[in-house]
């Protein structure tokens, strides 16, 4: 098996395009703001964010603002920590080396939903 698509749950889908497509710099590969729905290519996986509105259940409510559990992949993270950081994405913190060698910085998109970037160690 392998993973091929994560779902992200946003209020503004236009928002959430500006900030995927132009901030993050991921490539739209269908639909639009427009279309209620947005595909965007993350590596080998593609990422779909969906909006969820206002008077949705309660169990549609919770999916958004939320740590997501999605992890982008970089080579050098500081570098790419300050480049997002001049753009405006919010992060929690500095970038942390974790006890398995690799290190995590946690960012929010405009609905804060949590997302990190990660550096695995050289000999992974």
């Amino acid at each position: 098996m392998q993973l091929h698509t994560a779902r992200v749950f946003v209020r503004d889908l236009a928002a959430a395009q500006a900030f995927y497509e132009q901030v993050l710099e991921l490539p739209l590969q269908a639909g639009r703001a427009e279309d209620g729905f947005c595909v965007f290519g993350a590596g080998s996986c593609q990422l779909v964010v969906e909006p969820v509105t206002q008077d949705a259940p309660l169990e549609e409510q919770v999916l958004v603002g939320r740590f997501t559990g999605l992890s982008f992949s970089v080579n050098d993270i500081r570098a790419r920590h300050r480049e997002l950081r001049a753009r405006g994405v919010s992060f929690t913190g500095e970038p942390e080396r974790q006890d398995w060698g690799g290190t995590l910085a946690t960012f929010s998109d405009p609905a804060g939903n949590e997302i990190q970037l990660v550096e695995h160690p050289a000999s992974a």
